[in-house]
């Protein structure tokens, strides 16, 4: 599966503003929810919440992937934010995080789920790429920047 079939510019911002793990999952659940048919911000919220309580998805190196699966969900949906200043999200290296890339998934679909996660990971293993994705200036560059085959990020 193609990133930009699940990430679309929508729901990507850049230099986002929020100050806690709590906002930035509220944010990422407004983002997502339309793009989801039966789907409520609450259930993408409550999904997200869910998964953070069985660990965190702080990756490390200002990295976070919140991740959840939802019964309604008919298709995979993401969201792509990089913050205006680092916020604490529990992370393993207890690093705050500065990247937040959050997937959301049909419940049915958990092979889509891991291998979709695996690839963002990869993405967001290369320095360089994050490197960029820091700097990006706007939505549409940061968009590109992810998906985009001619990238650093590709």
């Amino acid at each position: 599966m193609q990133l930009r079939e699940i990430l679309s510019l929508d729901c990507t911002r850049c230099a986002v503003q929020d100050s806690s793990k709590k906002k930035l999952l509220e944010a990422i659940s407004q983002l997502a929810a339309p793009k989801l048919a039966g789907v409520t911000r609450n259930d993408v919220f409550d999904s997200l919440v869910q998964r953070e309580r069985l660990g965190s998805t702080g990756i490390g190196l200002g990295i976070a992937i919140p991740h959840g699966r939802l019964e309604k969900a008919s298709k995979p949906v993401a969201v792509l934010l990089t913050m205006q200043s680092p916020v604490d999200f529990d992370a393993i290296d207890k690093q705050p995080v500065d990247i937040i890339f959050a997937l959301l998934v049909p419940e049915n679909e958990p092979e889509a789920h891991l291998r979709t996660l695996s690839e963002v990971a990869r993405k967001l293993n290369n320095k360089e790429c994050c490197r960029a994705l820091r700097k990006a200036g706007n939505d549409d560059e940061l968009y590109d920047l992810f998906v985009q085959d001619d990238s650093v990020c590709s």
